[in-house]
């Protein structure tokens, strides 16, 4: 049941828009305040990826069998990022925060398989540059219920055994990791809502990890926009991207560990 520190999310320069009408237009994947992240931006970021990966480069050396196609995000995963990172960079505008650490692209790039001047890989590392700034609170216990979630997402998960009661996997799960991802959630969770954010019924609900089990499946998630929606819809649920340490002598504690 070993959990893992993760970060994800991009920030946004790309397909936000001055606001000029209701906060339900066609073609708007969510509203960050005044802006809007439209379906168009969605659309050039996973186009951009896709044609990167139809036509990859490998090493002269390398059997071609060795070169498996690196997994690419989904709409869901593209517009928590983008959401995310909109508000990160008012959230840090606004209260003077500054970055502790830098994270380059072809750092980013190497951890998920895609090419480093792709638009998305870009934005990715100019999110985590931006969230080694956000101060995470002061870690705490978590409740009841926040331990109750935390096991039913792992058994869902399939990381923790049917005949493993619940008093011995909180036993297990609760510790300093647990308490600062709480902590990190906790604080993107009140900038969120400090921002106005609104999104599409068709990505809802849309939530961005902040640890992950082993396998990469969810453990810990801040919630964006609205809670979730009735609408039928073929959009996946944002999947996780790796951890990028901070570099350089301003470094300090990640987000999560």
């Amino acid at each position: 049941m070993r959990a893992r520190r993760l970060v994800a999310v991009a920030s946004v320069a790309v397909g936000l828009v001055a606001l000029a009408g209701c906060r339900t237009e066609p073609g708007v994947a969510a509203y960050v305040g005044d802006q809007r992240i439209t379906e168009e931006a969605v659309n050039g970021i996973l186009d951009e990826l896709r044609a990167q990966t139809a036509a990859p480069t490998a090493a002269p050396d390398a059997p071609e069998a060795a070169q498996p196609t690196p997994p690419l995000p989904g709409r869901a995963q593209i517009v928590g990022t983008l959401v995310l990172g909109e508000v990160c960079e008012r959230v840090s505008a606004d209260k003077g925060y500054r970055p502790q650490g830098r994270a380059e692209p072809a750092q980013v790039a190497r951890q998920l398989g895609l090419a480093p001047e792709t638009e998305y890989v870009r934005e990715v590392a100019t999110l985590y540059t931006c969230l080694s700034g956000i101060p995470t609170g002061t870690p705490a216990a978590p409740t009841e219920q926040e331990l109750a979630d935390l096991i039913a997402a792992g058994r869902k998960a399939g990381v923790i055994p049917a005949d493993v009661p619940d008093d011995a996997a909180a036993g297990q799960l609760d510790g300093d990791q647990l308490r600062l991802a709480l902590a990190t959630r906790r604080s993107l969770a009140e900038a969120v809502e400090g921002y106005d954010v609104t999104v599409n019924p068709r990505y809802r609900p849309l939530e961005f990890p902040v640890l992950s089990f082993a396998g990469d499946a969810p453990a810990v998630s801040v919630p964006l926009g609205e809670p979730g929606s009735d609408a039928v819809t073929d959009i996946s649920t944002p999947e996780p991207l790796p951890t990028v340490e901070p570099t350089g002598a301003e470094a300090t504690e990640p987000v999560a560990s």
